[in-house]
């Protein structure tokens, strides 16, 4: 990939693709970001461009509009403002006549956001005109969106066919901490799997089952596991498709570690019905909701003598307080292993390390959640290939 150094930037409009994909507080019409990582982790390409003099024209997508649902980029501008100390003009769309006078009067150094991408449909149909449309407003493109790369969008791939393309800060970052996982990694490799969504994460779990030395699962991915292992007996029903997945994996390996006893809830979350249980006696009105002591102890032991650490998703339902000890635990342990590479990606998995303040701990938080589990898939990435 060609790096941004390489290229004369100076009063050039350089539009660069962002993964602005934040959540957001909402107060009545009004929104704010609650949860910056992403967009400082962008700042590195950004603040580099306003120094060489480029005119800067930042774009992203944000969530999956439905009609008449609000979800303007308006926020994250005000954010980049607050970031950066500096005026970041925003504009109500990402095409039209008002948006190309807009950036026709911008100067050098300054920085404007378009609207989300994604209020054209064209964009997630990879439509090449839509792309073309794009890339008149500006003479380069980069591509910092790591998090939005194994996606055939027309603001990742198809511009790529219209404007000299390079690779952001963020992006080299990622693929650099992210290969060196997939193709040299100091053993023992252990990974950390959790959350939810079994079906998007069959393949990474296939993968370290082949690749690391020991899988670790929690959170509903795990109690999948279970219930389809015949050790859970009231699982909830899932896929037809991700059952049969699953299946097909060798769940028998000495490599796979499930929890081995669990913290469990009724149904109402009533705090004086929760306990810790063996998985035989989970009774079919309680719920899993975090992976028990014992079970902790087994996961630290394996983390303390890893040599590469890969981490995402929560080992239990770590928004209520009364269920994140095992993320908690989990977290503390693989940031106590000082001899470690240790990489952690996925919305809840970043948000918990920063609140637990951990984040230098850890030698490369990512931005992308589902994009990192699919890169170390070895899956093949259209927004990296392209710029190859």
């Amino acid at each position: 990939m060609k790096s941004l150094k390489e290229f004369d930037i100076k009063n050039k409009r350089v539009l660069v693709r962002c993964d602005f994909n934040v959540p957001l507080d909402r107060k009545g019409e009004q929104a704010e970001v609650s949860d910056d990582f992403k967009i400082k982790e962008s700042l590195a390409t950004i603040e580099y461009l306003i120094r060489e003099g480029a005119k800067v024209i930042l774009m992203s997508h944000l969530g999956r509009p439905k009609k008449g649902e609000n979800l303007s980029l308006r926020p994250v501008a005000l954010k980049l403002k607050e970031l950066l100390k500096k005026n970041v003009k925003f504009s109500k769309d990402c095409l039209g006549k008002e948006t190309e006078k807009e950036i026709a009067g911008m100067k050098a150094g300054e920085v404007m956001l378009l609207e989300n991408l994604r209020f054209h449909e064209e964009e997630e149909a990879g439509d090449l005109d839509f792309a073309g449309r794009l890339a008149e407003l500006g003479d380069i493109y980069i591509n910092d969106a790591f998090g939005a790369s194994h996606r055939s969008h027309a603001s990742i791939v198809g511009i790529t066919k219209f404007l000299p393309s390079g690779a952001g800060f963020l992006l080299q970052k990622e693929v650099e901490a992210l290969s060196r996982i997939l193709n040299d990694p100091e053993r023992p490799l252990v990974a950390v799997i959790g959350g939810a969504k079994i079906e998007t994460k069959i393949m990474v779990i296939k993968t370290f089952l082949e690749k690391a030395d020991h899988l670790l699962l929690g959170g509903k991915i795990a109690n999948s596991v279970l219930a389809i292992k015949g050790i859970w007996l009231f699982g909830e029903p899932m896929p037809a498709e991700a059952v049969k997945e699953i299946k097909k994996i060798d769940l028998t390996s000495i490599k796979l570690h499930l929890p081995v006893d669990i913290l469990v809830s009724p149904v109402d979350f009533g705090k004086d019905g929760i306990r810790q249980s063996a998985l035989a006696g989970v009774e079919k009105d309680e719920l899993l909701l975090d992976i028990g002591q014992e079970t902790i102890n087994i996961f630290s032991k394996i983390i303390k003598e890893a040599r590469t650490i890969v981490w995402s998703g929560p080992l239990g339902l770590s928004e209520n307080p009364l269920f994140e000890n095992g993320t908690k635990e989990t977290a503390l342990a693989i940031a106590g292993n000082r001899q470690a590479f240790k990489v952690a990606g996925g919305g809840e998995t970043a948000q918990f390390i920063n609140k637990t303040g951990l984040k230098e701990k850890f030698d490369h938080l990512s931005t992308g959640g589902g994009a990192m589990l699919e890169f170390l898939s070895d899956r093949k990435f259209p927004g990296i290939e392209a710029l190859e």
